[in-house]
């Protein structure tokens, strides 16, 4: 038997309205000073594959409407609600007031292995994602409640961003999703 792919009327996805009055996954993305407007793109077409609540794009993110953004989104930055700060910390704040857990994807002294990582069930999460060059600032890694590290076996010492969205996203959703199940 021949496997087929599915045509796109098959795969039952919802309307960009659908998605945002369905309920809240728990999970926002915090893009701290992104340089490629591709990169933000990128984690918008993310974040709407794993029903992310919102994007928060900080400092030098580029914003929707945007060509480069819409080129690597496809039309995900129509459907997950996002909002700019001038500062990733102001970001946090309004999350932290919101009951968010802050973690930086960051490799620090005490970070968190990915493979480790346990949300709590119930408990919501906001991952933030550091610059293309020099990753989460400190004074950003300092307001987060953890640091979350994805585990590499290589000799790079890091992902390309948009790339560590996929990975956090997708084993966030997965873990608590199993939380929930059980």
């Amino acid at each position: 038997m021949k496997d087929r792919k599915l045509l796109n009327i098959e795969l039952h996805r919802m309307t960009a309205e659908e998605y945002k009055s369905s309920p809240d996954s728990g999970i926002a993305v915090v893009l701290d000073n992104i340089r490629s407007a591709h990169n933000v793109g990128s984690a918008f077409r993310s974040s709407d594959s794993f029903k992310i609540d919102r994007i928060c794009l900080c400092g030098i993110c580029a914003t929707p409407p945007s060509a480069e953004i819409h080129k690597s989104a496809i039309g995900a930055e129509f459907s997950v609600p996002w909002e700019h700060f001038d500062r990733t910390t102001d970001a946090i704040e309004m999350l932290k007031s919101e009951g968010y857990c802050i973690v930086s994807v960051e490799q620090t002294v005490n970070s968190v292995s990915l493979d480790v990582f346990s949300p709590e069930e119930g408990k919501k999460y906001a991952f933030i994602f550091g610059n293309e060059v020099n990753g989460v600032d400190q004074e950003v890694v300092d307001a987060s409640d953890f640091s979350l590290e994805i585990p590499q076996y290589g000799t790079k010492h890091s992902l390309n961003v948009s790339v560590a969205v996929g990975i956090v996203l997708w084993a966030a959703v997965d873990k608590m999703r199993m939380n929930s199940k059980s």
